[in-house]
């Protein structure tokens, strides 16, 4: 059994899928302009989690992230320069769609390698905005066809919330006066309506509108509806989605279908530095690479995360981080003594389940990992099975404790090797494959995965 708190609802509800078997999940991912930073990606460990709570307890996933290279502009209030343009800008590629193809390849590459790294399954499905444009014209000319929709000259296609009297359903909706931006606020017929398509001569795609892109808002919609069907499952995102960025999603696509778009909302909260969010403008956006130039590895970090609900605010430090950092090695230590040969210990298992089970109680399951190692009723061999056992939920790659003292520089070789393969870039991998053993490192095809063995 599986409780998980809703958003929507205010409370945690008893989970299981609408079909019985198979959940279907959306996922909010990257906007493709720059590098994730370590407070992104807490709300894809926590969809990485919840993904493998409900596979541990018995449920087919088909998971849905998109990824965002258009249409995010930097402010809420559809003001503002589009982030990829920003990318565009700050890196000197030419400010046309290649360019943009051009950045969004970039960076969502280095987004797979961090998943990677962090051992995050990568979703079913990454659908990118700009291959899904006629799906979100035709969701824009459904809510058209029903009323919802105005244009402003020069400016863009608007839903008008106004029309919708259950607007805001997910609560926590930004202030009126905060709402209002004086760019478009006199024309707009309300302080909380928002674009759905926005004019662009210079760049862009033709509409029945005229040229453009579409708004962050209604890529999301679509993408999701096409690939889980107008209703499904699970959604998921930051707690800063909430406000905006969710609510409008339940708009235009509840009121374009007549469906409710997902039965469950779930939001992670923030990561902060010194009690402030991270965020590339404030200028305290820490990524990976800066972890682990201070000897911290992206799966300790994972580790540390695990240590907090997903629902619980937490606080940045490099001491935190760093204790983190030795429990988790000193757990791959201690796993890599025990014997080998044991079976599930029953009574652990329920209480292991029972904490997932509870709105992925994470920090009582990796306590139950410290209680059952020091437990001296307990065989080894038995302790080594369980814990692996319960690593499917964990993501902390405990089996795979001989890669402790693999460089930095041979795991980025194997993660980039994994993506060209997922790909199916053979030449790449077969590449990677010779520069990987030129370090002394042998690499074996497995039906787990890749694994290392030194020469």
């Amino acid at each position: 059994m599986v409780s998980l708190f809703n958003t929507l609802s205010k409370k945690k509800e008893i989970f299981s899928p609408e079909d019985g078997t198979t959940v279907r999940m959306y996922n909010c991912g990257p906007t493709v302009y720059d590098r994730a930073h370590i407070g992104n990606l807490r709300a894809y460990i926590f969809s990485d989690t919840l993904r493998r709570v409900l596979s541990y307890v018995g449920f087919n996933v088909l998971q849905v992230m998109n990824i965002t290279d258009v249409g995010h502009l930097s402010s809420d209030q559809d003001s503002g320069e589009d982030k990829m343009t920003k990318g565009l800008k700050r890196e000197g590629l030419p400010l046309s769609l290649e360019g943009m193809k051009e950045l969004a390849e970039r960076y969502t590459l280095l987004f797979e390698e961090d998943l990677s790294s962090l051992n995050i399954i990568h979703p079913d499905v990454m659908p990118r905005a700009t291959d899904h444009i006629p799906e979100q014209i035709d969701l824009i000319r459904r809510l058209e066809e029903k009323g919802f929709t105005y244009v402003i000259a020069n400016d863009g296609v608007y839903f008008d919330t106004s029309k919708d009297p259950n607007y805001g359903r997910l609560g926590g909706l930004t202030p009126i006066s905060e709402a209002r931006d004086s760019a478009v606020s006199s024309f707009k017929h309300g302080p909380r309506d928002f674009a759905l398509w926005k004019f662009n001569k210079n760049m862009g795609w033709e509409s029945p509108w005229g040229k453009g892109f579409p708004g962050w808002h209604i890529e999301c919609s679509a993408m999701s509806m096409k690939y889980l069907g107008e209703s499904f499952d699970i959604h998921t995102g930051g707690i800063d989605h909430i406000p905006v960025h969710h609510n409008n999603e339940i708009a235009q696509s509840e009121n374009a279908t007549g469906k409710p778009l997902a039965r469950f909302w779930l939001h992670n909260a923030f990561l902060t530095i010194n009690e402030e969010k991270i965020a590339k403008s404030i200028g305290n956006a820490l990524t990976l690479p800066n972890l682990t130039k201070q000897g911290i590895t992206p799966l300790s970090y994972r580790y540390w995360l695990l240590t907090a609900h997903y629902r619980s605010p937490i606080n940045f430090s490099w001491k935190a981080l760093a204790g983190a950092h030795t429990a988790y090695e000193k757990l791959k230590s201690r796993i890599s003594n025990m014997p080998t040969g044991g079976s599930l210990d029953i009574a652990y298992d329920a209480k292991f389940r029972s904490y997932i089970g509870d709105d992925l109680n994470t920090p009582k399951a990796l306590s139950l990992v410290w209680d059952i190692i020091h437990d001296e009723d307990v065989a080894e061999e038995v302790k080594r099975a369980t814990i692996l056992d319960w690593d499917a939920v964990l993501g902390l790659q405990l089996n795979e404790t001989k890669d402790v003292n693999i460089p930095e520089d041979v795991k980025e070789l194997l993660h980039r090797r994994k993506l060209a393969r997922e790909s199916k870039h053979w030449d790449t991998a077969d590449s990677l494959r010779s520069e990987i053993e030129k370090k002394g490192f042998l690499v074996k095809d497995t039906p787990e995965g890749q694994k290392l063995v030194k020469k």
